[in-house]
């Protein structure tokens, strides 16, 4: 038998409806009256002939977050760990060893090489319209995660404000776990310098900022919650599936990524809203991909 979410959270406001074969919890009033028919349909609804959101089964909705995780990071976290157990295995310490962020695929034809490099972004975005579809149909819509810009102002504070912060100490720590030996050398960008360069870095770290805090943290924490799962395994369950992916990077960014993760996951829990924290994602890998571009090699205490 499932256990439900503890009650006593406060900064859960829950109500239960019976749908499907299961109690869905988490879901909103307005949705439960509309499903049940107590609230007339919008004009959109009107125009979806008479089309009306249905909370799926907690079997349904725990199909739907494997399976999103499945086609968006569970390759990649694979990847990652085969990558490690591959510099592990290599006879060299992982401070000798390198890994690139960002990279060229065709250099002798860069025309190609854009072509390549937007196909790789758009793609890899399909699961987050995924996300989207089943939010929408459950009834919640993109809202219900905060992926919207009703709170535009504050939400750019408080993503700036934590860009500064966790970015200033995760570059302290990686300089760290680089110098004890636990992680690889990151060369962030080696792509060539073209004028659109810039362009498509700045595209790489909003595909990077979207993917992962929309999928990863928002969706990951808002279907668990949905499910039924406590508190801390909500927040321990993103923070380490944040951390697999970036096994490649070492022990240093697995473990950074995991306190970055929980960090996220505790905070989002509170404030119910996915754009901080892609505002943040986006600007500190914005600032990692072009300060490389342009310092990389010409900075003394950077590896």
């Amino acid at each position: 038998m499932e256990t439900r979410p503890n009650v006593s959270d406060a900064d859960e406001p829950r109500s239960t409806t019976s749908i499907g074969t299961e109690v869905a919890p988490y879901v909103t009033g307005e949705i439960v009256a509309r499903i049940e028919g107590t609230v007339a349909a919008s004009p959109a609804d009107d125009e979806q002939s008479g089309w009306t959101p249905s909370m799926p089964d907690r079997r349904t909705l725990r199909a739907e977050m494997w399976l999103v995780l499945w086609l968006s990071i569970a390759s990649t976290a694979i990847n990652s760990l085969l990558s490690l157990l591959d510099s592990l295995t290599k006879g060299v310490k992982l401070s000798d060893q390198s890994t690139t962020l960002v990279t060229t695929y065709i250099a002798d034809r860069p025309w190609l090489d854009v072509l390549y490099q937007i196909a790789h972004i758009s793609l890899r975005l399909v699961p987050v319209i995924l996300v989207l579809h089943f939010l929408r149909r459950s009834g919640e819509g993109r809202h219900a995660i905060g992926f919207d810009l009703r709170d535009a102002k504050m939400d750019l504070v408080k993503g700036a404000v934590l860009a500064a912060v966790l970015g200033g100490i995760g570059l302290g720590f990686y300089l760290l776990a680089y110098k004890l030996g636990m992680n690889v050398r990151i060369a962030a960008v080696t792509t060539d310098r073209t004028w659109w360069t810039p362009l498509l870095l700045l595209a790489s770290a909003a595909y990077n900022a979207v993917l992962e805090e929309v999928i990863v943290l928002a969706y990951f924490v808002h279907r668990s919650r949905q499910i039924g799962w406590k508190p801390w395994a909500q927040v321990g369950g993103s923070a380490l599936v944040r951390a697999s992916y970036h096994l490649y990077q070492g022990f240093g960014g697995f473990l950074g990524n995991l306190a970055m993760g929980a960090i996220f996951a505790f905070l989002y829990r509170r404030w119910n809203r996915v754009m901080p924290f892609l505002i943040a994602h986006f600007l500190i890998d914005a600032t990692a991909f072009l300060g490389y571009y342009y310092l990389g090699g010409n900075l003394s205490w950077l590896p």
